[in-house]
């Protein structure tokens, strides 16, 4: 098989170099031990997560599976704002929150001290891997993770965010190209000026890196796979693909709406949480898009249009919610977790077998 012996798996100490991604607020324990139990790697999606939650998410998987699995985090960003912009954004949404019978919400507490607990969790329940989005933490942090004998996996979307990553002494490099859904990882560069296509992205990152690159970014099935190794990663990493599994957490009309998407229908936009982020277009993104009030920051944005999304879900209201998705998305299924990981392994098998013959 073409990843024999490869250090992504040697790492994370898996079977296939499959991960599914952290997406925030979709992940399940479920989803996250199907996935591992496959010989795979899941991944507890825990950006949006308090520290209790995340403590009863991980208990729930340890309970779930014995195999290796990571946690997701987001690093602490600098939020700088102005609370008049506060208000006249809170003033653009509240038709939104009338008919859906809310409050105006305050914005929450953003600390780095969230962060640090997080992080004395995974110490805690001896986790052994642990990925970020948005950045690179602290050295203090990725040398107290390294002590405790915790893999680290950095998400970089330019090889400038991978040399970095790997200056830091991140163990593993996810290239994430702009094919991807949800929150791009962009951490050096204005964002819209990170959109390099997946299968440009990562033999650029492979040439500039010696750290084991990870490929990310519309990646559905055994072909995405394959291609991706063939570039020079070690392993891919799976969100939208994912997303549409039985044990994802996404709402049924989110699903549906994947299910029932073109290629064409994404876009990239900041409307939902201030950062850019890959999603089906939509009512709530378009009536915002066109209007002058500016969009605030991450994670302010994302403060004040949490309750519209979340009421929205509720009652299927696709028209209002965010719809995070890669541009795979014909190619997403309704099957089990297990079920895709299978799927998966089986087309690499017949393409290696082809490829084999051909030589």
């Amino acid at each position: 098989m073409i990843w024999a012996h490869n250090d992504v798996m040697r790492l994370c100490r898996i079977e296939l170099p499959i991960i599914q991604a952290g997406m925030a607020g979709s992940t399940t324990p479920e989803l996250v031990a199907a996935v591992s139990n496959s010989g795979a790697l899941g991944t507890i999606g825990a950006g949006y997560m308090s520290s209790e939650a995340l403590e009863a998410e991980i208990q729930k998987v340890q309970s779930l599976t014995l195999r290796q699995f990571a946690v997701n985090l987001f690093v602490p960003e600098a939020v700088q704002y102005d609370e008049t912009q506060v208000k006249a954004m809170n003033a653009l949404l509240q038709p939104y929150r009338q008919a859906l019978g809310l409050e105006v919400p305050t914005v929450s507490s953003h600390e780095v001290q969230s962060f640090d607990d997080k992080i004395k969790l995974l110490i805690e329940y001896q986790v052994p891997i642990c990925s970020f989005t948005f950045g690179i933490p602290t050295q203090a942090t990725l040398d107290k993770l390294k002590r405790h004998h915790i893999i680290t996996i950095g998400s970089a979307t330019t090889v400038e965010e991978a040399e970095a990553l790997e200056n830091a002494g991140v163990d593993l490099i996810v290239a994430q190209g702009s094919d991807a859904g949800g929150h791009r990882g962009s951490f050096k560069h204005e964002e819209h000026g990170t959109m390099v296509g997946t299968m440009a992205l990562v033999p650029q990152i492979v040439d500039h890196v010696n750290t084991p690159v990870i490929a990310a970014g519309g990646i559905m099935d055994g072909r995405g796979v394959l291609a991706s190794m063939m570039l020079g990663a070690q392993g891919a990493q799976l969100g939208t693909a994912f997303l549409t599994t039985k044990e994802s957490k996404a709402k049924p009309s989110h699903k549906q709406a994947i299910f029932k998407a073109k290629e064409t229908d994404t876009t990239v936009t900041n409307i939902f949480s201030g950062k850019m982020a890959r999603g089906l277009n939509n009512t709530f993104i378009q009536d915002l898009e066109n209007q002058p009030t500016p969009i605030l920051p991450y994670p302010i944005q994302n403060d004040l249009t949490s309750p519209i999304r979340s009421a929205a879900g509720q009652i299927g209201k696709v028209d209002w919610m965010h719809l995070w998705s890669g541009q795979g998305v014909r190619l997403a299924q309704d099957v089990t977790a297990t079920q895709l990981i299978e799927e998966i392994v089986t087309t690499i098998q017949q393409l290696s077998h082809q490829l084999s013959k051909n030589d």
